[in-house]
């Protein structure tokens, strides 16, 4: 994650996701009750588990990503 900040990942996540995927994916109030960015933030860094769940789906999407990059378009 070098270079990369969590306010960053998490604008990442929200944009793919949105909140209520990103809730559902991590189940956790900061998420799915009046979500936003700030708010998330407060509650990442102060908690080491839920910081490494949004970073490992961070590193999920970004293979999942790369994956449907590489399969290309599909053909009829």
């Amino acid at each position: 994650m070098h270079g990369l900040t969590l306010e960053a990942i998490l604008t990442a996540l929200v944009a793919q996701y949105g909140w209520a995927g990103l809730a559902e994916r991590i189940p956790v109030r900061c998420f799915s009750h009046e979500p936003s960015i700030n708010s998330s933030l407060k509650f990442l860094r102060k908690t080491p588990w839920a910081r490494d769940k949004v970073e490992g789906l961070y590193l999920f999407m970004l293979r999942d990503m790369k994956r449907m990059d590489a399969k290309g378009p599909s053909r009829p």
